[in-house]
């Protein structure tokens, strides 16, 4: 691909998905069939013409795409971390529910489920200043950046939200296996 020259005339929907990565949103298959199709079927020719113009386009397989950006801006840093948060929160209280992680893309976000998120993890939500009415903005963000969608009064997560679990349940292990090091540590002495 590196010598082969890419015809731009094949690549229909080029200033779509630039504008959508270059904006910092995610494409998700589910939300956006047409684009997503095309991603696919020119994968190569748009990570390497996108490659050529100094971005990073990423696409997982589990259908979700985006421009991989490693400094990203403060802004931008902040109101991942508040999703991070959010996201976090409702995944745990989901979990307490019974709920399967791999499943989160079916769940049903609405005011109960963000009621009962809010007085479960209140103390920590307080801490960082985020309220209810917080959480929806963070919903609405997550909206804009193609990790949810909105149907009627509630939300729906996308598979982009894949990039946070998947650091969730890293984050995990890793706390997981520093426990069985302590352990065996505790065991040898």
């Amino acid at each position: 691909m590196q010598d082969s020259k890419i015809d731009l005339s094949e690549l229909a929907y080029l200033t779509e998905l630039f504008d959508l990565f270059n904006s910092g949103r995610h494409l998700n298959r589910s939300s956006d069939a047409t684009l997503w199709h095309e991603l696919e079927q020119n994968s190569a020719q748009y990570q390497c013409l996108f490659s050529n113009l100094g971005f990073e386009l990423c696409i997982d397989g589990r259908g979700f795409a985006w421009f991989h950006d490693e400094e990203g801006s403060q802004n931008v840093n902040k109101q991942s971390r508040q999703l991070a948060l959010l996201l976090m929160v409702i995944f745990d209280y989901q979990a307490d529910c019974g709920r399967s992680f791999g499943q989160f893309y079916q769940w049903t976000i609405g005011s109960a489920l963000l009621e009962g998120v809010y007085e479960r993890h209140q103390g920590l939500l307080d801490a960082e200043e985020l309220d209810q009415g917080a959480l929806i903005k963070i919903l609405e963000n997550a909206v804009r950046k193609g990790f949810a969608i909105q149907e009627n009064d509630h939300w729906r997560l996308l598979p982009s939200v894949y990039r946070y679990l998947d650091h969730f349940e890293a984050i995990t292990e890793q706390a997981s296996n520093s426990g069985v090091a302590t352990y065996e540590g505790d065991e040898s002495c």
